[in-house]
Order: structure tokens, then C-alpha cells, then sequence
């Protein structure tokens, strides 16, 4: 638990696979970030790009990975970030996850 994102809102260009990806099939993103915090996977992808259901799963997605991470804010905060900033939240929780499996990779 890090208590803070390790890549910023706008560091969608850090992983520009996940940048890519997330622009042109974010349902895929979506489904992956959804998988990651135990969620169905082909649920949220599909409801995840229908507004404005998609924003509240995303952002119910956003908040349990901030949650695992210790990390401050709200499901209020979740949502706007998702509402306002739906690409660049995408790729930050994205990057998150990913970082989880190098972590556990790391302690094995």
C-alpha cells in the first residue's frame, strides 16, 4: 500500500501501449482495470462505454484500486475524474494494475 498514484493523472504517455489501447478500445482497458480489483471482466467492458452507467463503473473500479493502495479520495472524486478525464483516469488506474503483478513478481 503506497497511499499515493505511482504515475499522475497525466502521465498517460508513460506506457504508451496502455495510451494506445486505451484511446482506440478503451472497453478492453476497462475489462482488464475491472479484472484486476476482482470485478467481471465482460460486464464492465460492455456497460463500462454506455454513459452514464459507464462512469459509475469506472469509477466504482477506480475506487476499490484506490482503496488497495491506501491511496485518499472519494467515489464523489472517483466519478468526476471519470466523467471529466475518462482517458487519462483509464491509463493512470491502468498503470496501477500493472505495477501489481511486477510487484508480486518481485516478492516471489
Amino acid at each position: 500500500m503506497s497511499g499515493y498514484w505511482r504515475h499522475g493523472l497525466c502521465g498517460c504517455f508513460n506506457n504508451l501501449g496502455i495510451c494506445i489501447i486505451t484511446y482506440f478500445v478503451p472497453c478492453y482497458t476497462i475489462g482488464k482495470n475491472a479484472e484486476a480489483v476482482d470485478e467481471s471482466c465482460c460486464l464492465y467492458c460492455c456497460i463500462g462505454v454506455i454513459e452514464p452507467f459507464g462512469t459509475f463503473f469506472r469509477a466504482n473500479t477506480r475506487s476499490k484500486i484506490r482503496e488497495r493502495q491506501g491511496i485518499p479520495g472519494s467515489y464523489l472524486g472517483d466519478c468526476l475524474m471519470h466523467l471529466f478525464c475518462p482517458f487519462c483516469s483509464l491509463v493512470q488506474e491502468a498503470q496501477e494494475v500493472q505495477g501489481w503483478g511486477q510487484l508480486m513478481m518481485v516478492r516471489e
